[in-house]
């Protein structure tokens, strides 16, 4: 029965994937085709990532009420039905539209897939899962890439990607009593547990803030090494625009390779372990941009950023019971996602900003320390964990 569940959550998370990078890669024809400037997919982008936040917020309170198997079928097919608005009614205003559901839908579906998988499986599979995502989100521009090179169009490609979608909703739907069967398997103690932490603010809860903060540090540095990092090569290391492109693919791929290698590693060490020596590498290859090293060196330092993100969200992410609680897990992670998004909406247009008024060269600067902020917080819950350890087997 786990293992059934297991292979329809890994279907789930190649589903939330193939969405996320399909804007991107199609926009140059879709640009030309609703007759809109190029900076209007910003829009787009923008209504998605705030609907993803707002549900994150309430996925909480909404999924200890539904469960989590309800919820995934509702958010798998309110982005299913908005993939489909995308390509029935190919208009600007109508994407906006469209982008509500989306986001909304994705939200939900994040924050209950990856609690679910936190309390009840190993940390290796919330790893492989990460990378599972990642071949969604590598699928999602080649099925894009056919249509549009078949001379089908852009619409068809959102067609076929909300079509999957809808074959995993009737998937999903068939096998909810094994949804149900396992979030009974709670003992009585934890289900009282969690009634009582209904009435609790998250934020209240000791070490969810700094938990907040590395979250949207995490994400900020992912985000903007991927968004900024072709402009730093080209601008900064004079790269050719082809060049940078692919040695961006390669940070993207080292994330996907390096969850996969992962998911080995938390066999043998723990979340704490990893997630420290994820961000000391990532610290690494920061520095190493900074530093006036010859120019292929700034390669290096984007590969060891890429594997140095690869655990750090999973095993954050799988830690969530560990550092607050089972009964309290599910909020926290919905509080979680949605600073994880802010992180990745917000921070880095910040670096764009600055970026205009000074220059590129703060790339590196801005990535430390983003990267930093999130070392320190990471180690002030430890420190937190530990003593709270120390204070409860004093007790006993």
């Amino acid at each position: 029965m786990f293992t059934i569940l297991l292979v329809i959550i890994y279907l789930a998370f190649i589903s939330l994937g193939l969405p996320d990078s399909l804007l991107g890669s199609a926009w140059p024809i879709m640009q030309t085709d609703l007759g809109v400037s190029f900076g209007a997919a910003g829009i787009i982008s923008m209504i998605i990532s705030g609907g993803t936040i707002i549900s994150s917020f309430a996925s909480g309170r909404i999924i200890k009420r539904f469960g989590t198997g309800k919820v995934t079928i509702v958010s798998v097919a309110m982005t299913a039905f908005a993939l489909l608005g995308f390509s029935i009614f190919p208009s600007f205003i109508w994407l906006c539209i469209m982008a509500i559901p989306l986001g909304l839908g994705a939200g939900s579906v994040d924050a209950a897939l990856n609690n679910f998988v936190a309390l009840h499986y190993k940390a290796n599979h919330m790893s492989w899962l990460h990378c599972f995502w990642g071949v969604g989100a590598t699928t999602g521009p080649i099925i894009m890439s056919f249509f549009i090179t078949k001379n089908n169009g852009w619409s068809n490609g959102y067609f076929a990607i909300s079509m999957i979608q809808m074959s995993l909703v009737l998937i999903l739907f068939a096998t909810l009593p094994l949804w149900k069967t396992v979030e009974k398997k709670d003992n009585k103690k934890e289900i009282e547990e969690e009634k009582n932490t209904e009435k609790i603010n998250s934020f209240k809860i000791p070490g969810v803030k700094l938990a907040l903060v590395s979250f949207v540090c995490y994400c900020a540095t992912e985000t903007t090494a991927g968004l900024w990092g072709s402009s730093f090569l080209v601008n900064q290391k004079g790269f050719s625009a082809d060049e940078a492109a692919r040695w961006i693919a390669i940070f993207y791929a080292g994330i996907t390779v390096g969850r996969f290698l992962s998911g080995f590693l938390t066999m043998k060490f723990n979340n704490r372990v990893l997630i420290r020596t994820g961000q000391i590498i990532c610290a690494v290859g920061a520095f190493i941009l900074i530093l006036p090293l010859p120019t292929y060196f700034a390669i290096v330092g984007l590969v060891l950023i890429g594997l140095g993100c690869a655990p750090i969200y999973p095993c954050m992410l799988h830690e969530t019971p560990t550092r607050f609680g089972r009964s309290a897990s599910q909020s926290v992670m919905g509080v979680q996602m949605a600073f994880a998004y802010i992180g990745s909406t917000l921070m880095p247009p910040i670096l764009g900003f600055i970026a205009v008024k000074t220059s590129i060269v703060i790339y590196p600067y801005y990535l430390l320390a983003l990267i930093l902020i999130m070392l320190v917080g990471s180690e002030r819950i430890n420190v937190f964990m530990k003593n709270r350890q120390t204070n409860l087997e004093m007790i006993k």
